[in-house]
């Protein structure tokens, strides 16, 4: 099923919508926050809040389709499509002070993404995208990401403090994070494909990547002519997207093929 001008309307009104929430609840000053699985894995009452907001509009716009939210929304659907939806992406950023979150969804059919769309609420910004889609920042166009190998790039990833040093994988990870020209730990999947998309980062990868943190920016990336992937390498599923030359070095580096 191909995407609808609809489909892309109403994904950028919701992750506009999620995050002026999101936005509104961390400003009275009096955000509830607890841990999930570790001291930096939290949910605030704003994740919350967001998640119930986009999910009341897709239960009312989009009845049929399945849903997918790190909050815990799970419905299966009949028209065999699903939402994915992250409501806060980068809470830990958020609950602190910092300003690199976003709010973020995705819309896939089977295994294939079909949109995106993430809005970086203290800047203004969105971007809506997808493989049949090009993508846009405020409904302007953007550039095609350049081809270009891994040693001229910045690249984003996070590994958590725990996996340092020796995590399972942690030997393919340093190798893969010794090949760019930097090296860029921020907190935030989508944020991070986003920049991948605008120039600002060359390429991400990361292991062990949840549906809500991989397909929306995935989906940007896609509309721009970026290639991603998706390996099991060394105990571990690795997510890796960019320009397809980088894309591939990394993916070596992680397979232990470079």
């Amino acid at each position: 099923m191909s995407v609808t001008p609809d489909d892309v309307t109403l994904a950028r009104d919701l992750v506009v919508e999620a995050a002026a929430l999101a936005a509104r609840i961390r400003d009275t000053g009096d955000l509830a926050t607890r841990a999930k699985t570790n001291v930096s894995d939290v949910v605030t009452e704003a994740d919350l809040a967001a998640e119930a907001l986009v999910v009341e509009r897709l239960d009312r716009d989009r009845p049929g389709d399945g849903l997918l939210g790190e909050e815990g929304t799970a419905r299966e659907g009949t028209s065999g499509r699903r939402w994915v939806i992250d409501p806060v992406d980068g809470t830990y950023n958020f609950a602190t002070g910092s300003d690199y979150w976003c709010s973020a969804i995705a819309l896939a059919e089977g295994d294939e993404v079909l949109l995106g769309a993430v809005a970086h609420h203290a800047s203004g910004t969105v971007l809506v995208g997808g493989p049949d889609v090009p993508t846009t920042r405020n409904g302007e166009p953007l550039a095609p990401i350049a081809d270009a190998p891994l040693a001229g790039l910045g690249a984003a990833t996070y590994a958590h403090p725990a996996f340092i040093g020796s995590g399972p994988g942690y030997d393919a990870w340093a190798r893969a994070a010794s090949l760019p020209a930097t090296i860029r730990m921020l907190g935030s999947g989508s944020m991070d494909l986003v920049g991948v998309a605008t120039g600002r980062l060359g390429c991400w990868f990361q292991h062990s990547t949840p549906d809500w943190d991989w397909l929306p920016g995935t989906a940007l990336v896609a509309g721009l002519g970026g290639a991603a992937e998706r390996l099991d390498a060394h105990g571990l599923t690795w997510s890796v997207a960019g320009p397809p030359t980088a894309v591939r070095e990394l993916s070596a580096a992680l397979r232990g093929e470079a």
